[in-house]
């Protein structure tokens, strides 16, 4: 799994960060978290790959969502036949599709609007889902978990062969949960070979929000949790009365989940010569790896051991 960070200012672009946009190839499959002016150009900057199936939107405000009807243009001037799903917030599909179709353009490809409730599932694959979250700002927002089924428990090879399974296929089905039977009638069970399951990867982006509860739980143990760290602790006030957090909020949220690494995104523009300010600040409260996003920067996200 692969994130690369788009876009990582606040509502007002600088000349090193665009509005926001995180693009997760998760196994070949591009995922687009918010799609803020300019993102197409940002995907060609950092060779990101423009083939997304599905964009998941936190909320409408402009920051996040008006690269969408340029990608959705370019995609189909390059000949998508493949249809695209964006996922919005309740409420939100009318105002998607305006953009979806800006200046009278008729994609040429599905382009398929799902509206999704905080607190359910926004995409349910064989292996992964994709879940959303309450989020606390001034709209209808979400956020977004990305969370992989567990993995089968190593295969102990050895053990295998000592029990007399023959190298081959044998051993695969033990490995997917099958017993299997010997020449000589004994059964040798998945158990008996396969340790116990191992954890998939959780990423979590929360798109803009003042520090929640809801955040906390889903995000516990995240592999990676993306949070909104608008402002540094000279602006608490002004983080309360926008529906921001400060970097030491969004710290806290991660402390208190968990979570491996804590990127931290949608970075005022204030702070554009000072930004070290912010990550000095979590620091002091989060033990992990913590770092301020920036445009172009990409982080591979592993398994767990």
């Amino acid at each position: 799994m692969r994130v690369t960070f788009l876009g990582t200012s606040g509502a007002v672009p600088t000349t090193q960060r665009a509005p926001s946009a995180v693009l997760v190839n998760r196994e070949g499959e591009r995922f687009l978290f918010d799609c803020g002016e300019g993102t197409q150009r940002q995907m060609m900057r950092f060779g990101t790959g423009f083939d997304v199936s599905h964009i998941f939107v936190t909320h409408l405000h402009g920051d996040h969502i008006l690269g969408i009807p340029g990608l959705i243009q370019s995609l189909d001037f390059n000949d998508r036949t493949d249809p695209l799903a964006i996922h919005v917030p309740p409420r939100s599909r009318e105002e998607v599709e305006r953009l979806v179709h800006a200046g009278g353009h008729r994609p040429g490809y599905p382009v398929r609007i799902h509206e999704v409730s905080p607190g359910s599932m926004a995409y349910d694959a064989a292996d992964f889902a994709v879940r959303t979250v309450e989020t606390d700002h001034r709209t209808r927002s979400m956020g977004y978990a990305l969370v992989e089924d567990d993995r089968p428990g190593r295969f102990d090879r050895e053990r295998a062969e000592e029990l007399g399974v023959p190298v081959g296929p044998k051993f695969g089905r033990l490995h997917e949960g099958e017993s299997v039977e010997l020449d000589d009638g004994r059964v040798i069970d998945p158990e008996q070979v396969v340790g116990d399951p191992r954890p998939g990867r959780k990423l979590v982006y929360t798109g803009d929000t003042r520090p929640v509860e809801a955040v906390v739980g889903v995000a516990e143990g995240a592999d990676l949790l993306i949070h909104d760290a608008t402002f540094a602790d000279d602006e608490a006030e002004r983080a309360r009365q926008t529906g921001h957090s400060t970097a030491r909020e969004a710290a806290e949220v991660g402390a208190r989940a968990g979570v491996a690494r804590l990127a931290l995104t949608h970075i005022s523009s204030r702070y554009a010569g000072r930004w070290e300010d912010l990550e000095r600040e979590a620091r002091e409260v989060f033990d992990g790896e913590c770092f301020v996003a920036s445009d172009g920067q990409t982080v591979d996200v592993p398994y767990p051991e």
